[in-house]
């Protein structure tokens, strides 16, 4: 009547122990464990002779229904994709973990041959840095497209959502300054803080462009007037009536520009001080947008001006040809 089922329970209780209680002592609990004497369990002759109980009532030693032997295996057996799998640790503090594992890889190439039937899978926080990268793959050229749009809806022309779209890459220079004067690397934070300076960089540029094409219009109703033409379209600038009106144009707008970078640097910068509980995330979202401020309100009133007078002379120079 014996069966395996009893010889693996006198196993399980009799030589690695079974809890049956605990102990309270105040607030703390302590559980109970009883198995056999370290004695009758320490040498494979001795646990030979632990005796197993049968229905009949008879003691049959462990040893006449099992073989006993010593042998050296790992403690924790895992498994993963119905494949036995072993974990390394490793704790870096002195670098990133995208360039750590870049080195560690060629390393592992160099210097490691992995028999056939065996995969190396580099896993946890690089993990998880990859999937997020393939995201901000789609995420990131989806907002630029979508902030094209927008624009293009706005001015009704190509020219100048272009020439808006131009102050993203210069605004991001101050951006990677400010990351790398910082000693940050680069992460998801940090690209997160890339991407809302992209948009407060374009909405600056937006700014500005709006105005000068005001003050063009403007100065196109004054020319029309001037020598009654029947319509607007008909009526072509000079370079230098544009160049006039792109300054004035921009100069309506410089204690505008000017206000939102201040106001932006002098909000985030509470939190580039702050210490606390989760300041080292957010101070890698604020500094990009700390850093491409600076450079986007200098760019927004110097070099977007200057090129979007490019473009209108160009257009106005095509009108008057085919006018």
């Amino acid at each position: 009547g014996l069966n395996v089922r009893d010889i693996q329970d006198v196993i399980m209780s009799a030589i690695g122990g079974v809890q049956v209680t605990e102990t309270v002592e105040g607030l703390e609990r302590y559980p109970v464990n009883i198995r056999y004497p370290r004695e009758l369990r320490d040498d494979p002759q001795q646990l030979q002779r632990v005796l197993i109980p049968t229905p009949s009532g008879a003691q049959i030693p462990l040893g006449q229904v099992a073989d006993i032997e010593l042998r050296r295996g790992p403690p924790v057996i895992k498994s993963e994709g119905a494949r036995p799998n072993a974990w390394v640790s490793v704790d870096i503090s002195t670098s990133d973990v995208g360039g750590y594992v870049a080195r560690a890889r060629e390393h592992v190439a160099e210097q490691l041959q992995i028999p056939p039937g065996y995969a190396l899978t580099w896993s946890g926080q690089y993990e998880y840095m990859e999937r997020a990268a393939a995201r901000l793959q789609i995420v990131i050229p989806l907002t630029l497209f979508l902030m094209f749009l927008l624009l293009y809806f706005n001015f009704r022309n190509a020219a100048a959502p272009l020439t808006v779209m131009l102050s993203v890459p210069f605004a991001l220079v101050g951006g990677f300054w400010a990351v790398h004067w910082l000693g940050f690397n680069i992460s998801v934070a940090v690209a997160v803080g890339f991407i809302a300076l992209a948009g407060v960089a374009v909405e600056t540029g937006v700014l500005v462009l709006t105005f000068i094409e005001e003050a063009v219009r403007e100065r196109r109703r004054r020319k029309r007037k001037a020598y009654s033409r029947g319509k607007e379209s008909q009526v072509a600038l000079t370079a230098a009536e544009l160049a006039e009106a792109v300054r004035l144009g921009t100069s309506r707008r410089v204690r505008a520009v000017s206000m939102t970078a201040t106001s932006t640097i002098v909000g985030l910068l509470p939190i580039m001080l702050a210490s606390g509980a989760g300041s080292d995330v957010m101070q890698r979202i604020a500094a990009p947008m700390i850093g491409g401020m600076v450079i986007t309100t200098l760019l927004c009133l110097l070099v977007l001006p200057v090129v979007y007078e490019v473009v209108l002379q160009v257009r106005e120079g095509v009108r008057a040809d085919t006018g």
